[in-house]
């Protein structure tokens, strides 16, 4: 059994769409970011960066913070979405940490300053507006010649693919970018995205094209 630790935001529904591929049994326990759920004392015992998505593994007793290691841990017990040595695997990995370290980060801006603050700060809109349709740019001549970002379906896609269905928030038409949104609508109708898109709360249907 894990216990993840959540909130309805794309780092949070990376790990619960990862649980409901893998079938493996997990309980859900809301961390809600709008209240400083995720300042509290026993949270930062999981997770000492007061972020979401945390885990704790009751098999081991192991907890782990960040997203990234999360889905790494996971996938390695389970066996399923990265392989376990070569290039294959390097490729979810080199690909999981572009969305780590640069799709999440700069879109996360994208969401601060043109969705929740526009008009503010009118040189950091157009600067992260710009990154954003050049990351778009970058996924989308990925997967002209890839059905998915590494292979086969992995990690990778699911953790990047919770940030896509911000595309709207970003200002982004998903028409210009014709292999996103091909890759995008499938993953968006696999049952466990489906499932896991609403951990640990219903918000909203997911953004569709």
């Amino acid at each position: 059994m894990i216990d993840l630790y959540t909130w309805t935001t794309p780092n949070g529904r990376k790990v619960s769409i990862l649980l409901e591929e893998l079938r493996m049994p997990y309980s859900a326990h809301a961390i809600n970011i709008g209240n400083d759920d995720q300042f509290a004392p026993e949270f930062l015992k999981i997770s000492p960066n007061n972020k979401i998505p945390a885990i704790v593994d009751q098999d081991n007793g192991m907890a782990l913070m960040e997203s990234g290691a999360i889905m790494i841990y996971l996938a390695d017990k389970a066996g399923k979405f990265l392989p376990r040595e070569g290039e294959a695997r390097y490729r979810v990995i080199e690909w999981l940490m572009w969305q780590m370290g640069g799709a999440g980060p700069m879109l996360g801006q994208v969401h601060h300053f043109l969705k929740f603050n526009p008009g503010k700060a009118p040189y950091a809109e157009e600067r992260f507006a710009k990154e954003a349709a050049r990351l778009y740019g970058v996924l989308d001549k990925r997967l002209a010649d890839n059905a998915y970002l590494a292979g086969d379906y992995s990690i990778a896609d699911m953790a990047t693919w919770p940030w896509i269905s911000r595309y709207e928030w970003q200002q982004i038409d998903l028409a210009q970018f014709p292999n996103v949104k091909r890759w995008y609508t499938e993953i968006a109708n696999r049952p466990a995205v489906q499932k896991g898109y609403h951990v640990p709360k219903a918000v909203g249907e997911i953004p569709i094209p």
